[in-house]
């Protein structure tokens, strides 16, 4: 059974390339524009793993995987964020957070195929 994947972005043509990459590497996507939308949706989901912007409407990459990570079901599940943002002050807030990796934009499909597989096992 393929493994699923929940992305988020509140850019339609990013999710759309990361909707492509993990599909084209056989994974199920469900897709969120913002942290808001991504916790409704995992009301209903368990996916394996969320990769998340950083800077979006709403509720932010940040907010995001606090919100995750205060279930008790979900702390252990692996986010990973994919944003422009580059300073390492940004990346220690993220993993202050319980991001498990950072990817910065633009990515390279193989590139992020990689680290799925690399978090994932």
């Amino acid at each position: 059974m393929a493994k699923t994947i929940m992305t988020v972005d509140d850019s339609a043509s990013i999710r759309q390339m990361v909707v492509f990459t993990l599909k084209q590497g056989g994974y199920d996507v469900i897709e969120a524009g913002d942290g808001r939308e991504a916790l409704s949706k995992l009301n209903g989901a368990k996916p394996d793993m969320i990769i998340t912007d950083l800077n979006m409407p709403n509720l932010d990459g940040i907010g995001l995987i606090r919100a995750v990570r205060s279930d008790a079901t979900r702390r252990f599940l692996p986010i990973v964020m994919l944003t422009t943002e580059s300073q390492d002050a940004r990346k220690q807030e993220g993993k202050a957070a319980g991001a498990t990796g950072w990817i910065v934009k633009p990515f390279m499909p193989e590139q992020l195929l990689s680290v799925v597989r690399r978090v994932l096992g």
